[in-house]
């Protein structure tokens, strides 16, 4: 605790606050506690605390302002680790982390990141880089677009390594090339003098081995062990035996430098491997950062000038030349032209844009000259916010690594003990104190814990790099397991099974009324309405080459249709019931087919007479039927929640192959709808537009956002889908299968090669040298493994 009249200050970040009267609330509560001098900001949502260090604790500041009402909201911030080299490393950093109070920490083996939500005021970035530096590791804070400085910072360490390499190989060459040819003609003496063969092993067990000499120091520094300590031990134990044998002259004694010295060049070789193989797990994200380009056309002062992307700001007016990637999100001002947003939403047919639309920022345009106004730069583009959310899912940690965690946390003193029984037993039961040595060595060396921890963030990062590159974003870990154990898929139906907008489907004159004679009334009248149904009759009259008349005395029937003039002459709009009650009934035979399909009516008459009637449907994707087919060959039952009425969701339900449909659900009813279908046990998915679904969304296992192109809010749900197509969420699916398949297979892999490596080399059957070679390219075989998973593709072209 700081001492008494030390003065120190706060920033939090204020949630919940509706009026000025709240943050002077929160104000007069803050000032009460002794030494405390508050100022809250209504329109900032903060305050801004002076207060005595040695009266009050932040902890109680933030605590104040929650009996207040109030709730101050964590935030998160990123950490670069170093000196990890094992998933024990990874679960020690997340154990000191998480005992900080207010801290939520998730360690990440294979991006060497922790991923941190903390309360304000509890702790900050400077106590947790000194926590994880009291556990034996390096830390630093990453700073939001830091990423290139990230990237160069490991490409020089990975050039440092492979140096120290090339040199420990040089060093160890003539030791295998000596054992080699011992094994190879049955010879018992040395080929190389002892005193040279210790010469060439030195530098490698104590300069190019000193990094795992520090890394073990560390580790049991801060009362934990890794796998460096068994790496140390191992290797340390072979040379020493070997330099006592040397120093005392023994020369009927073997030597076993040829054995540390292998031992940690191979590992070093697996090391690089596997930063190699690692470092192509995070290629989606770097492919995604490199779309961006550094320098935007820009307008200032009347002129077109180049500036750096960096230094646009909201508002700026730039332009996108043919070819070109657009800078930032903008608004199209003038110009038509069709951009490929693939890279964002894995959609490969350009999107039509004129003036009015919005443009985000790595996208390319067409073959048209766009100018455009900035309305997102910076960490505010659709860009990165994608980037932000895969990075995140990469972060995080899925419930089927808890088991990992658990082993690893106790698997260095494991082997440890295995290899003192080894040890102890070899010598007591043969009296070969040389045999029980390799032997505790071989036990020490192959026993490797590196495997365990990457297993499943390798196929994590992955996974979600690849989902992203098709337009799945998946928010966490968690979810992209889940997703793997959907049952029930609950949709929307409009905007989700259908295109979301209702069109005309028919047009029905009666008889002697010419098609162009309806179409012109009915557009004349509908013009003046915003009405889903009139706008569509207005579109497709267009679309028919009618240019609409002014209609004039246009009166509104709320909820039944229009009525009107248009050319002098009376001119009724509406639902059948509305053309009846005014005198002009359609005939039966002509309205119940249509009825009967689920499509809307709009009736049209003319002075006294009907003229007609059009049907309009919100048309079913063509790909839904598709994809419900695709979901039920998976095992997924797909269950209908729609607000329309029964006619018209059966109707969409039968085309699409649905047989569970639930009509008349009003919005804040699907939350209950979805929860009774988890009823029994099930896994429930709902698909939805992430808006009016937002309840049922929030009730489900797991939910997909179902967008519309690169316009869709990101974090709108566990699974953020940029294409408005049902397809999405197959393929959402069944990336998360072959991703967790892949989790399996390495979580087996890693669990088998130790259950059955540790034995064989208690009981002998493994050299050391052979032993380490099997460590060092355990973690390179599973990180290989993870890296099929980019072969994977949505199975339904895109188009």
């Amino acid at each position: 605790m700081a001492e008494a009249g030390i003065r120190d200050t706060l920033d939090l970040p204020i949630e919940g606050m509706t009026c000025a009267a709240c943050a002077a609330r929160i104000e007069r509560t803050l000032n009460r506690l002794p030494g405390v001098a508050a100022a809250v900001n209504f329109a900032a949502e903060r305050a801004h605390i002076e207060f005595d260090a040695g009266a009050v604790a932040p902890p109680q500041l933030v605590e104040t302002i929650r009996k207040t009402g109030f709730a101050v909201p964590p935030r998160t911030v990123e950490l670069g680790l170093e000196g990890m080299t094992c998933a024990a490393c990874a679960t020690r950093i997340e154990k000191v982390l998480n005992a900080l109070p207010g801290v939520e920490a998730s360690v990440n083996l294979a991006s060497e990141r922790a991923l941190i939500r903390h309360v304000p005021g509890f702790t900050d970035p400077a106590a947790m880089i000194a926590t994880v530096r009291r556990a034996g590791y390096e830390a630093r804070l990453l700073e939001a677009g830091g990423h290139a400085a990230e990237k160069a910072r490991k490409a020089d360490a990975y050039r440092a390594e492979l140096r120290r390499f090339w040199i420990s190989l040089a060093l160890t060459a003539p030791l295998v090339a000596q054992m080699l040819w011992m094994f190879g003609a049955g010879a018992h003496g040395d080929i190389l003098p002892r005193g040279l063969q210790l010469a060439l092993a030195t530098p490698v067990q104590f300069w190019i081995g000193r990094l795992f000499y520090v890394s073990a120091w560390n580790a049991l520094r801060g009362g934990a062990g890794n796998m460096d300590v068994l790496v140390a031990l191992g290797t340390s134990m072979a040379y020493f035996y070997s330099l006592l044998v040397t120093l005392l002259g023994l020369h009927h004694q073997h030597v076993y430098y040829e054995a540390s010295a292998t031992i940690i060049t191979l590992i070093l070789m697996g090391k690089l491997l596997e930063a190699r193989a690692k470092a192509r797990t995070s290629a989606a994200i770097e492919a995604l950062m490199s779309l961006r380009p550094s320098t935007a056309l820009v307008e200032r002062n009347g002129a077109v000038v180049e500036v750096p992307v960096d230094g646009l700001h909201p508002g700026d007016v730039f332009v996108v030349r043919a070819g070109a990637a657009v800078p930032v999100d903008g608004v199209v001002l003038e110009g038509s032209s069709g951009v490929n947003e693939s890279m964002l939403t894995g959609e490969s047919m350009p999107r039509s844009k004129h003036a009015g639309d919005k443009v985000f920022a790595a996208t390319v345009n067409g073959s048209g000259l766009l100018r455009a106004r900035a309305t997102g730069v910076g960490g505010a583009t659709v860009l990165a916010a994608i980037i932000r959310m895969v990075e995140q899912a990469q972060g995080s940690k899925a419930p089927v690594q808890r088991l990992a965690d658990r082993v690893s946390a106790i698997f260095v003193p494991a082997v440890c003990a295995v290899a003192l029984v080894t040890f102890g037993g070899w010598w007591f039961a043969g009296g070969d104190f040389t045999t029980a040595l390799v032997n505790a060595v071989a036990v020490l060396v192959i026993a490797c814990p590196c495997a365990l921890g990457l297993a499943t963030p390798t196929a994590i990062m992955v996974g979600t790099g690849r989902g992203a590159a098709a337009g799945i974003l998946v928010k966490n870990a968690e979810a992209l397991e889940l997703a793997e154990r959907v049952q029930v898929l609950a949709v929307d139906k409009t905007g989700t099974l259908t295109e979301g907008r209702p069109v005309v489907t028919d047009v029905q004159p009666l008889d002697g009324v010419p098609v162009a004679a309806l179409l012109a009334a009915a557009a004349a009248l509908g013009q003046g309405s915003d009405h889903p149904l009139a706008e569509a009759v207005v579109a497709h009259a267009r679309s028919q080459g009618i240019a609409p008349t002014p209609a004039t005395q246009i009166h509104t029937e709320s909820g039944r249709g229009l009525s009107g003039t248009v050319d002098g002459e009376a001119v009724l709009m509406g639902s059948p019931a509305l053309l009846a009650d005014a005198g002009m009934p359609l005939p039966a035979a002509l309205l119940e087919p249509l009825q009967s399909a689920g499509k809307s009516l709009v009736c049209v008459g003319r002075n006294g007479a009907p003229l007609g009637v059009f049907a309009i449907a919100d048309r079913l994707r063509d790909t839904s039927r598709r994809a419900v087919a695709r979901l039920r060959s998976r095992g997924v039952e797909v269950v209908m929640l729609t607000g329309d009425n029964a006619a018209t969701a059966a109707a969409i339900a039968r085309e699409a192959g649905i047989a569970d449909v639930r009509a008349e659900v009003l919005p804040q009813d699907k939350a209950r709808a979805v929860a009774a279908l988890r009823n029994g046990g099930r896994r429930v998915g709902m698909a939805g537009d992430g808006i009016n679904d937002a309840p049922a969304l929030a009730a489900a296992d797991v939910s997909f956002a179902v967008g519309s192109g690169a316009d869709v809010a990101v974090e709108a749900a566990d699974v953020t889908l940029m294409r408005n197509d049902l397809t999405s969420v197959v393929d959402s699916i069944d990336l998360s299968r072959a991703t967790l398949r892949k989790i399996r297979q390495n979580l087996f892999f890693a669990f088998i090669y130790n259950v059955l490596g540790i034995p064989l080399a208690a009981l002998g059957f493994l050299n050391p040298v052979i032993a380490g070679a099997a460590m060092a390219m355990s973690s390179v075989s599973v990180v290989s493994n993870s890296l099929l998973l980019r072969r994977w593709k949505p199975l339904q072209p895109q188009s």
